[in-house]
């Protein structure tokens, strides 16, 4: 069969998404299609390049010799695609995901980017996690996010790119009448005996709660069990009020009403943020942000841990192989 003067580059896009999920059902979800449609697609390709992509079966999908090839082939057709709509004011807005409507460092990184590519339009959203951003990433609903890139499943890592922005120093919310909330700042150890939240039981924060873990492990501090999944700031406050344990936080997190909060010391834990975004993303206003969060960093020396500071080995070494 001679091969086609042109391709579609719908037919590779649906062909990418099938590579990368190897399941048409989530390729489907992922494109906002339907899984006949997505089918029809792939089935369309494979003809007009006269091979077979995939090896279908009832219970799973596997790349063929010819699929694995044409990988390569088809991430560079739609990253120059994406490039070009770009380059000629094309591209839609970028998705940025703040986690949470007071996180500092998020918003100071979209701030300076929205300075440095004023033409471009950066929105901002609240995944409240993570590891839930990361399925949106995945599924092309949203473009980049911010969280603890170290504390992802493997599985979703291996798909993601990230860029290490900033060492967060640790604080903990207390209740304004807690026996901890006269002091300026509060010992690791004087947190003995208590039970701390720390989103056990959130299906979107499980990065923190795995922080959490590691961090009180050996300290006798617990992890405060599942509480109700609250949607929204005052939701949120209302649950935590009623719970009444200390909250483990950063330094920057938002006031609460009747709270104080109180920077962690002996040692100052940290938590590394990074820029998070899903492989071969292209938009002039994604190079303005990773170009802020540079600029960030190395101005505030944000990815220095303090002397004698705490980091998990995990973590370290996010830092460490982006050197």
């Amino acid at each position: 069969m001679p091969a086609p003067s042109h391709l579609d580059p719908r037919l590779l896009r649906a062909f990418l998404a099938v590579a990368e999920e190897l399941h048409f059902t989530r390729a489907a979800a992922r494109l906002h299609i339907a899984q006949q449609a997505l089918s029809r697609d792939v089935r369309r390709l494979e003809r007009e390049l006269g091979a077979e992509l995939f090896v279908r079966s009832t219970r799973q999908v596997t790349l063929t010799a010819d699929g694995e090839c044409l990988v390569p082939y088809a991430s560079r057709v739609l990253q120059a695609q994406d490039a070009l709509l770009a380059a000629f004011g094309q591209a839609g807005p970028l998705l940025v995901d703040l986690n949470y409507r007071g996180a500092a460092t998020a918003r100071r990184v979209l701030h300076r980017a929205r300075e440095l590519a004023p033409d471009h339009e950066l929105m901002a959203r609240y995944e409240s996690g993570l590891t839930g951003a990361a399925e949106e990433l995945l599924a092309g609903r949203l473009d980049v996010s911010f969280g603890r890139f170290a504390g992802l499943d493997p599985v979703l890592r291996a798909r993601l790119e990230h860029q290490p922005v900033r060492c967060e120093p640790m604080a903990v919310v207390l209740p304004e009448d807690h026996r901890l909330a006269a002091l300026d700042a509060v010992p690791l150890a004087a947190l003995a005996g208590e039970t701390v939240y720390a989103g056990a039981g959130n299906p979107r924060t499980t990065e923190w709660t795995d922080l959490a873990r590691r961090l009180f492990d050996g300290r006798g501090i617990g992890i405060a069990p599942p509480v109700p999944l609250a949607v929204g700031e005052e939701e949120f406050e209302r649950i935590m009020a009623k719970m009444g344990n200390p909250i483990l936080a950063v330094v920057g997190f938002p006031a609460m009403p009747r709270t104080v909060l109180r920077p962690l010391i002996d040692p100052v834990p940290v938590s590394l943020v990074s820029l998070v975004w899903r492989k071969r993303l292209v938009h002039p206003g994604f190079d303005a942000l990773r170009r802020a969060a540079l600029e960030l960093s190395a101005e505030e020396g944000w990815l220095r841990v303090p002397s004698g500071g705490w980091l998990p080995a995990i973590d370290a070494d996010v830092i460490r192989l982006r050197d």
